[in-house]
């Protein structure tokens, strides 16, 4: 079996990295946290580059690619934590995609996959959802509790805007009644929801464990960089390890999406839960090493720590998913053979 991606995903990843490298260096991004805003003129260069509809069908005008090229975006997309609506959006195809009928889909998803009608996704619970990404700009919101959803236009419900620690996402309050049921796969559309929100974590852990190890080779304490000392190069060491374990892990989780669907499932929760715990134990760690000035405003480590944290609560925390690993185990080693 070739682990390895394919030149046309090798491609997907060197134009997504350079392209975001170039779009949100450290100021613009600064810019765009301490405003709460998006730069609109950036979304349209990722809508040009066909990013929005990557995973979707192409008779509802995608890419017809599959979750491994979508993770291949988020994973460098939280790398350079690039404050868009690319996440909410793709959440929203990936339910509507694999949940709803036709007619739902013919309906929605032109729209999302060319990133002119954008979606989200919001858990809710009695009539209330109390942080949805994006709500204040989509067009369709779909709303979600356990393994039932429904599609609501922007319309027809109450969006309040919420503010949280993570300014480099926008988040609202959303309240509903009602809705267009999808009466498909909704199961199967979160944990293609969770592996993407994953492989963000991944590309948040990866950004701060190098911006800690580059740190860690300037920084002298007695003549020798800090990096020099065990407490620091042990720390870095524990980084690396659980970052590539968070990478490896969703990577498989995505390569069943596309290949083996009956195990996504326990893959999916298996990489969110050990995605959520790396994306802010390592930048966590990154701050420790980082010392004093990485607890300052004006060092960027912040704004990676807090979208690491906020995406840790978001579709699932570690431990749900961890118990639902559980539960997925059991069930399975108690099944007839």
């Amino acid at each position: 079996m070739n682990f390895d991606f394919t030149d046309d995903q090798r491609s997907i990843k060197s134009t997504a990295k350079e392209f975001l490298a170039a779009r949100y260096k450290p100021e613009k991004l600064r810019e765009l946290a301490e405003s709460g805003e998006y730069d609109d003129a950036i979304w349209d260069e990722m809508r040009e580059l066909g990013w929005a509809g990557i995973f979707i069908d192409e008779e509802h005008q995608g890419q017809g690619l599959g979750i491994v090229e979508l993770v291949i975006l988020m994973e460098e997309l939280g790398y350079a934590l690039a404050p868009s609506p690319f996440f909410s959006n793709a959440a929203a195809g990936l339910l509507i995609q694999h949940a709803g009928d036709d007619e739902q889909k013919q309906k929605w998803l032109p729209g999302i996959a060319s990133g002119e009608a954008l979606g989200t996704v919001g858990e809710i619970k009695n009539g209330r959802a109390p942080l949805v990404p994006d709500a204040e700009d989509a067009a369709v919101i779909v709303l979600f509790d356990c393994d039932q959803a429904w599609i609501h236009d922007r319309s027809a419900v109450d969006v309040e805007k919420v503010d949280t620690i993570d300014s480099t996402r926008k988040f609202a309050s959303v309240s509903a009644d009602g809705g267009e049921g999808l009466g498909g796969d909704v199961q199967g559309g979160l944990d293609r929801v969770a592996t993407a929100l994953s492989a963000e974590l991944t590309g948040i852990a990866q950004r701060t464990m190098e911006m800690a190890v580059e740190y860690a080779k300037e920084r002298k304490q007695f003549d020798r960089p800090i990096g020099a000392y065990q407490g620091v190069s042990h720390r870095c060491a524990e980084m690396l390890l659980e970052t590539e374990g968070a990478r490896a892990v969703t990577y498989f989780a995505a390569y069943a999406a596309d290949s083996e669907p009956e195990e996504l499932s326990l893959a999916s929760s298996a990489a969110k839960a050990y995605a959520s715990d790396a994306g802010w134990r390592v930048s966590a760690s990154a701050l420790q090493v980082h010392g004093g000035i990485g607890f300052t405003w004006e060092h960027d480590l912040h704004f990676f720590l807090k979208r690491a944290k906020t995406d840790g609560h978001l579709f699932g925390t570690a431990r749900q998913h961890r118990d639902r690993v559980a539960e997925l185990t059991v069930a399975r080693a108690a099944a007839p053979a």
